[in-house]
């Protein structure tokens, strides 16, 4: 039998900027040897929450007690894990120009004195072997050099990994969103394993089968506000998305939308590696290609062969991108939610070779609603967004392009239930106009979305399954070679 007296517990919190209210009257407690999935969509407050028990945020008004310990007003960033509070965050805080190693010696300062380097060494790795055997990563690894996947295992292996002190609670915002369905299965093994040997975790994620399977309770927030919290056993996909306010969506449509006419001559053509035995990629007007796989196995490198017309590659159009690591690849951090949307189209706002920055505001403005950026104004900072909110904005620069080519790489991070189903709309809708979209994705629902999948194993593609044939067994089968 676990305790039954909460380690944390939330009382009235409020938190406002400016206009905007990210958190409205909350109260919420956490359980020791309990998973608690928080679930709502992008904006309704949950990172903001988490920001506020790591004391990353103060709270305007409401208490909060942690261990015991009234720490309303107190909470900094420090005591916050002084009490055993450690969180990894959506938008990864890893140092890029540190080893793996330096990084985990950063959170960790009992890591001291003369011989500090090996310790870390050892507790890093000891964890990642642990979290996620047969990693691949060197704990003397460079972090900037690293995939995002793998940048995104260790920040979760620092959280997780134990010194003078264990941690108590354990937040995970999104801690799947660049990992392969493997990956995501031992993170998600290994938070079980956590939870029943008496820790705390908060499981945030928009992937909702991950949070009905891995949750004790689960806990919606819409508006700010929490507004259902239950037994994980109480709800099932269709009453989850109802209580965050969403229509539930036929998520099979696209498998029913006819088989699309290929043309005669492809738009996009991908030859193999020198030396390589694997299939030649071909994508054609019309078509959603998927690209699967494990992670890191070419897919990325192949997105960004074609975006910039690499020798290897043919390519028939102006290409847009949607980036997956979009604090890397995607957003200008010191531009507006308006000047990043319409970078992408600037070539339409100039007027004697100056740009007309309100037809861009409109344009931005435009999108906003069409994609349901939650910003009252698109001339706010485009970090004033939450992490899902930027991704939207991302898509609404490529898709309001003049491109008929979208490559997109993984990029759904961190996007809530309701604005994934309406993006697959529009991705349907421009590819019945006649784009073209290559899209690698980590989630086995949007390979659903795609004609066909190219199905890659260290840098070749060794399977193209027509999408009657995608399935999850299917995919796993052809991303190992016979042997392993």
């Amino acid at each position: 039998m676990h305790a039954t007296t909460p380690i944390v517990l939330l009382d009235g919190v409020e938190k406002s900027f400016g206009a905007v209210h990210a958190l409205a009257d909350v109260s919420l407690d956490l359980m020791p040897g309990e998973c608690l999935g928080l679930v709502g969509h992008n904006g309704a407050g949950k990172s903001t929450l988490m920001n506020v028990l790591t004391g990353n945020l103060v709270s305007d008004t409401g208490s909060i007690t942690v261990s015991g310990s009234d720490l309303t007003g107190k909470l900094t960033p420090q005591n916050a894990m002084s009490h055993g509070v450690r969180c990894v965050y959506q938008e990864l805080s890893l140092c890029p120009n540190l080893t793996v190693a330096e990084n985990a010696r950063i959170t960790h300062p009992s890591i001291a004195g003369i011989g500090w380097r090996g310790h870390a060494r050892k507790l890093i790795g000891e964890m990642l072997d642990t979290i996620f055997p047969g990693h691949g990563i060197s704990s003397d690894d460079v972090v900037g050099d690293l995939s995002i996947a793998r940048r995104q295992m260790v920040e979760i292996a620092r959280a997780f990994a134990v010194t003078t002190d264990a941690a108590k609670v354990i937040i995970l915002d999104e801690p799947t969103s660049s990992l392969d369905s493997v990956a995501a299965a031992k993170l998600l093994a290994h938070v079980r394993r956590y939870v029943e040997a008496g820790g705390t975790c908060v499981l945030i994620s928009h992937l909702l089968g991950e949070i009905l399977k891995t949750s004790d309770r689960i806990a919606v927030m819409r508006d700010g506000k929490v507004v259902a919290v239950d037994d994980a056993k109480a709800f099932d996909r269709t009453s989850l998305v109802a209580a965050m306010g969403s229509v539930a969506e036929a998520e099979r449509a696209a498998e029913a939308s006819a088989p699309r006419l290929r043309d005669t001559a492809p738009r996009v053509v991908a030859a193999r590696p020198d030396g390589k035995a694997g299939l030649e990629l071909e994508a054609h007007r019309g078509e959603v290609v998927g690209l699967a796989g494990l992670s890191g196995q070419g897919q990325t490198e192949l997105l960004v062969k074609v975006f910039d017309r690499r020798a290897g590659t043919e390519v028939d159009g102006e290409v847009a991108l949607v980036a997956g690591d979009r604090q890397t690849d995607g957003i200008f951090p010191l531009w507006s939610i308006a000047e990043n949307i319409s970078i992408g189209s600037l070539s339409r706002f100039l007027k004697g070779g100056l740009i007309d920055r309100g037809a861009a505001q409109d344009f931005a403005a435009e999108w906003r609603g069409k994609i349901g950026i939650r910003t009252p104004d698109v001339n706010n900072p485009i970090l004033s967004l939450s992490g899902g909110n930027q991704q939207k904005a991302l898509f609404a620069r490529a898709l309001g392009a003049s491109a008929n080519i979208i490559v997109m790489d993984d990029p759904m991070r961190g996007v809530d239930v309701g604005t994934k189903q309406d993006v697959y709309g529009m991705i349907r809708d421009e590819a019945a106009k006649g784009r073209t979209f290559l899209w690698y994705t980590t989630e086995m629902d949007e390979l659903r979305n795609c004609d066909h999948v190219y199905i890659f194993r260290e840098g070749e593609i060794v399977a193209d399954l027509p999408r009657a044939d995608v399935t999850e067994k299917s995919v796993i089968q052809a991303s190992f070679r016979s042997d392993e």
